[in-house]
């Protein structure tokens, strides 16, 4: 169902891969938004027990919108981006995620994303952010995205 890589002699192993989605600070998720056109968005998230966590403080955002519409999403970190002008190349390591998403109503798994990523980007305040979305949580959704397929590429 998913595409072999092309230069799969600079595939990483499934660890490597899963340690790109732990440490990048950021990624870019896609999914197929108004009108069949792509919309490519950054978010800040987290990943746990192969699930990435996200969440959105609008509840029409552009994302949760086709989320609801198209389950099927692919997100991608980057965690080396280096040009090497007289080589004509680039040092880069990603990971490229398949999976489904999916909004969360359940209150634990509401409580299990957020914390997961309070855990990644506030770890010394885990108090605070555990206090922060008892009081917020009226005011944003938190969105799982089930992997499916992962590849992590680094070029040399």
């Amino acid at each position: 169902m998913f595409r072999e890589m092309r230069l799969a002699g600079n595939m990483t192993t499934q660890e490597e891969a899963e340690e790109m989605l732990k440490t990048a600070s950021n990624g870019v998720l896609a999914v197929t938004g108004d009108d069949g056109y792509p919309y490519a968005v950054p978010v800040s998230f987290a990943y746990e027990k192969d699930k990435i966590y996200f969440h959105s403080t609008s509840a029409d955002s552009h994302k949760l919108d086709a989320i609801r519409k198209e389950s099927k999403i692919s997100f991608c970190v980057v965690t080396q981006d280096k040009i090497i002008p007289e080589a004509f190349n680039t040092l880069y390591r990603s990971t490229v995620v398949f999976g489904k998403a999916r909004i969360l109503t359940d209150p634990m798994e509401i409580r299990q994303g957020i914390m997961a990523i309070v855990k990644k980007y506030a770890k010394d305040h885990l108090d605070s952010g555990q206090d922060y979305m008892d009081a917020e949580s009226e005011n944003f959704s938190v969105i799982e995205i089930s992997i499916e397929h992962m590849t992590g590429k680094a070029g040399t």
